[in-house]
């Protein structure tokens, strides 16, 4: 990675409109025009522009001749990079307003933040604020940045120079990281920028994140999106760290026999937790199996009869007895408060079945 430059261009309004991914996708296909044609000129895109995933089904080659027709006073107008990029965007944006429906870039992420290109959850923002405050609240270097506050950008901010990300590693899988290698200055040159989101991201892979679509520049830029994208792989690793029969022996009693422990010895973390989650509702009486982390967990019922069974000393029979589903998620997080569960997210993520947050949420009563 420590080769990686990224793609630039000299607006930087129109640069944060993409991710590197994006860019150099669109840079080949404008470079590919160029090497047949000599120039670009407005006149070339049409073709070029029907045939991306984003148009081919809103547009057809009339109607992007049409609009570009209408944004140029010449299709023979020879343009640049940064033209084509804005054609994009243009295009983009009829396309969105045609849909009726904005994009939605990140499969993981719900909107209630939206850029033009990408949309990010406040909730899910809010969350990995508290757990960082939580968890790095005493670090020597960070502290003095400590706590983050949910409410503004702070968070994309510190990321840029890389100490938060690689300290946050660290929790995840002590010793990934020697902290010697970190530039921990409180203002760093480029390289040492540079350098410091290079071992993050390299270490990042090495403890299981999924980082091929992630750049140093973009890391550098504070790309929220991204950055919440990473954050949330972080941290899920270091809440399923112990969901496993090495860490934690007693996970044993989910199985029969010894070919069951095999199954369980090759199951992803997550498989586990379910099926941890589910043995414990059967023991507490609650017939539907939970097969997912979103929409089988909506109505808190599978949350109200969990925590009974774990916890019965602080179980309040008015959780099941009420109609309202967002009454009954207040109830199961007053529940688990009582526990001693970090409260990390609202009655609103359980009703709307964040599968992130939920996910986060079962791995903290695992814990406790």
């Amino acid at each position: 990675m420590s080769s990686y430059v990224g793609v630039h261009v000299s607006d930087q309004w129109l640069q944060s409109q993409f991710m590197q991914v994006e860019l150099r996708s669109l840079k080949s296909k404008f470079i590919s025009i160029k090497n047949q044609n000599g120039k670009v000129t407005v006149g070339d895109l049409p073709p070029v522009m029907i045939k991306l995933e984003a148009f081919n089904s809103m547009f057809n080659v009339e109607e992007i001749t049409g609009i570009l027709d209408g944004l140029h006073a010449d299709l023979s107008n020879e343009i640049e990079f940064e033209d084509f990029l804005k054609a994009y965007l243009n295009l983009q944006g009829r396309a969105t307003a045609k849909s009726g429906a904005s994009k939605q870039s990140s499969s993981f992420l719900k909107a209630t933040t939206t850029t033009l290109l990408h949309t990010i959850s406040e909730s899910e923002k809010a969350s990995y604020v508290a757990h960082i405050n939580s968890y790095l609240g005493d670090d020597p270097f960070l502290k003095q940045f400590l706590p983050i506050d949910p409410a503004t950008n702070d968070l994309f901010n510190l990321a840029k120079d890389g100490v938060l990300l690689c300290k946050l590693i660290n929790v995840a899988v002590p010793g990934t990281i020697d902290e010697r290698a970190i530039n921990t200055k409180r203002f760093l040159n480029p390289w040492e920028r540079n350098e410091n989101h290079t071992l993050c991201l390299n270490s990042a892979k090495a403890i299981g994140c999924t980082v091929v679509n992630i750049g140093t520049q973009d890391l550098v830029e504070g790309r929220p999106h991204l950055l919440l994208g990473l954050i949330s792989q972080i941290i899920k690793i270091q809440l399923l760290a112990d969901l496993s029969l090495k860490k934690t022996p007693q996970l044993v009693e989910l199985v029969d026999d010894n070919n069951d422990v095999e199954e369980l010895m090759g199951l992803a973390p997550e498989k586990v937790l379910l099926k941890w989650m589910n043995f414990h509702l059967k023991k507490a009486g609650y017939e539907k199996p939970v097969l997912n982390f979103s929409s089988d967990l909506k109505d808190g019922k599978a949350y109200a009869y969990l925590l009974n069974v774990l916890a019965p000393e602080h179980c309040s029979p008015s959780t099941l007895d009420t109609k309202d589903p967002k009454e009954r998620a207040k109830l199961v997080l007053d529940h688990a408060e009582r526990m001693d569960c970090k409260r990390y997210l609202k009655p609103e993520d359980i009703v709307e079945g964040s599968p992130n947050l939920n996910l986060a949420f079962v791995a903290q009563i695992f814990h406790q």
